[in-house]
């Protein structure tokens, strides 16, 4: 039976880190932004982060708010087989049913969170292409993220739906103890 974890959470958070550290811990690794990557790519769409949020919009609107979702089942996660796998970069609400329709009692959502100034931190030091330069672009990414639309990215809605919150707001190691205990009790309730 697969073990399915799903990251939501704000730009910046510690998403990625969370990634890492699952794969070191066998966790095999993938991402809704990937998919919108790969079809980026097909339309030689640069892949900037303004770019996939609005293709990513685009997708939604014309076929739901699940198809990145759906996508990723059809394309990556039959080849994987059983295990244990982390989906990043979940978004939206209609993400999280088709996830929990396919996956049920296997997956369970996680949220990484940090306070803004932290997060800013986090972005400035990653320094990704695309990320926003000033606090003021983003305060404004971080607006777009929590929109009221089934088509856009509900990333407050998405944590209202979270089977567990982690509060990145101290070190690495911190980090790696939360996600160790969470680990924990999913193992407690999954096996």
């Amino acid at each position: 039976m697969k073990l399915v974890l799903g990251l939501t959470g704000p730009n910046g958070a510690g998403k990625g880190e969370v990634c890492k550290y699952l794969k070191s811990k066998g966790f095999v690794v993938t991402s809704l932004s990937d998919i919108l990557r790969e079809i980026a790519n097909k339309k030689c769409i640069p892949p900037t982060r303004n770019n996939l949020v609005t293709l990513g919009n685009k997708l939604r609107k014309q076929y739901g708010g699940g198809i990145l979702a759906k996508l990723l089942i059809k394309n990556v996660l039959k080849k994987i087989g059983q295990g244990k796998i982390v989906i990043d970069s979940i978004r939206t609400v209609g993400e999280i049913t088709t996830l929990k329709e396919v996956f049920g009692d296997s997956f369970f959502l996680i949220h990484i969170t940090a306070p803004k100034k932290i997060r800013f931190k986090f972005i400035l030091n990653r320094s990704r292409e695309g990320d926003p330069k000033t606090y003021k672009e983003f305060i404004e990414i971080e607006r777009k993220e929590c929109s009221s639309r089934t088509v856009q990215q509900q990333i407050h809605k998405c944590k209202q739906l979270s089977d567990f919150i982690i509060n990145n707001n101290s070190t690495l190691k911190a980090l790696y103890g939360k996600i160790d205990k969470v680990l924990d009790k999913i193992n407690h309730k999954f096996y």
